[in-house]
């Protein structure tokens, strides 16, 4: 299977926070995917960009990354998955936020693992594997 690279993870790249490139280099033989719903999140950061530049430098990093990986969609089979997830977790009390938990259904029922910074929140999702990216954050 694959790895699907969160959000957090993709913007702290581009913000200098996140070393991408040594990261897809530690993992050769993984393919790589982003989620419609992280794509959402990416240009719903170029488009409240305040400064010009900002925009620009964010709309670029964005349509390379849209370019460089594969988008994977929300259809039935993670509409279900994200059903079951989201009651569990009520039930439990424990809910994550709608967009991730969006994202770990995706993840859940392609059979991918999820790249995250945000790795107590998708702890949560029983079953969800999780690679640890910490020795890639910078400074």
């Amino acid at each position: 299977m694959g790895v699907i690279l969160d959000s957090s993870i993709l913007i702290a790249a581009e913000r200098k926070r996140f070393d991408l490139a040594r990261f897809l280099s530690a993992h050769p033989r993984e393919l790589f995917f982003i989620t419609t719903i992280t794509a959402s999140e990416l240009l719903h950061g170029c488009a409240r960009a305040g400064d010009a530049g900002i925009r620009e430098r964010r709309t670029k990093f964005v349509e390379d990354v849209l370019q460089d990986y594969a988008v994977l969609p929300f259809n039935l089979a993670e509409a279900r998955e994200h059903a079951q997830l989201w009651a569990d977790l009520e039930i439990k009390g424990t809910l994550i936020g709608e967009r991730d938990l969006l994202i770990a259904s995706i993840a859940k029922a392609t059979g991918h693992s999820l790249a995250t910074l945000n790795r107590n929140e998708f702890a949560r999702i029983p079953g969800l594997a999780l690679i640890n990216v910490g020795a890639f954050t910078l400074p």
